[in-house]
């Protein structure tokens, strides 16, 4: 969709949410995103826990100190696109540029790659096939389609005569924007919610993967679910690795880490480090 049309579209027939998401991005980005980053990698270390962030790589390579925090507390960094955009907006080529692209810089950064997650979890019918050009282990957002997001472990898709060589995850639909963005549920009620997901999963020793925003879930004001969380998953001996782990883990031996009860997977999305760069991505 050409920026001039998508603006036009927000301003004319989502004016109202356009402008709640703005004021409330602009008070989150009062917060620096670096104390965001340390309240999740503190929590997260405290519990040996791990935690994905697919991240935009343009946006990464304006903040390198950033991402070397990441990798000091040895977490896991995934592709998030180099631009984010809408991958069915554009064509397979635009497409495969794209991903090429978020890859060179994060190798420019010193980052390897394991993993993807497209921009708004949207993709077409050419996304898969690009991104098996692209020797991934795995990825984080064709399992938000609504028919993959009752699967209990990881999955492959088909790709017209084969199955992907890359493994795919559910990706919960309970993530925070939607609990906090959408239905501004308290603290309470967030713990209360995903309490009941892992403890659905945990039953059927399946596997769960949320999408924690780091803008949102390492707010001071919220960043206690997440630690709530851990401490719940702790009592169902659950295990909280990286993505990279999981997949790994599940492929070598169709089994949990330590004979866990289940697998939850907290990956956070960043989009952008600064609120200057949230408008230039808006506007």
């Amino acid at each position: 969709m050409p920026k001039l049309t998508w603006l036009k579209y927000l301003l004319k027939e989502k004016r109202p949410v356009f402008i709640r998401n703005l004021i409330r991005m602009a008070v989150f980005h009062r917060t620096p995103f670096r104390v965001l980053l340390e309240n999740i990698l503190e929590i997260t270390e405290n519990f040996n826990a791990g935690f994905t962030f697919p991240i935009v790589a343009s946006v990464a390579l304006q903040r390198p100190e950033l991402i070397r925090l990441i990798n000091d507390f040895h977490q896991e960094i995934a592709s998030h696109g180099f631009k984010h955009v809408k991958y069915p907006y554009f064509s397979s080529e635009e497409q495969r540029r794209d991903i090429e692209k978020s890859l060179w810089a994060f190798k420019k950064l010193g980052v390897s790659i394991r993993g993807f997650r497209a921009p708004y979890n949207a993709y077409d019918k050419q996304t898969p096939k690009i991104l098996e050009k692209f020797n991934l282990l795995w990825d984080g957002g064709i399992g938000y389609a609504p028919q993959y997001r009752e699967k209990k472990n990881f999955f492959r898709i088909w790709l017209e005569d084969h199955e992907s060589n890359f493994v795919c995850i559910p990706l919960n639909t309970w993530s925070d924007d939607a609990m906090i963005d959408r239905y501004g549920l308290e603290n309470h009620q967030m713990v209360k919610i995903l309490k009941a997901i892992i403890k659905q999963v945990a039953e059927d020793h399946g596997i769960v993967m949320f999408d924690l925003h780091p803008i949102r879930i390492g707010q001071r004001k919220y960043v206690g679910v997440l630690e709530q969380i851990l401490e719940y998953g702790a009592e169902l001996n659950g295990w909280f690795p990286t993505v990279t782990e999981a997949v790994e883990q599940w492929l070598k031996h169709k089994e949990w880490k330590d004979d866990a009860s289940f697998c939850c997977l907290l990956t956070g999305d960043i989009d952008n480090f600064a609120f200057s760069d949230y408008l230039r991505r808006i506007f």
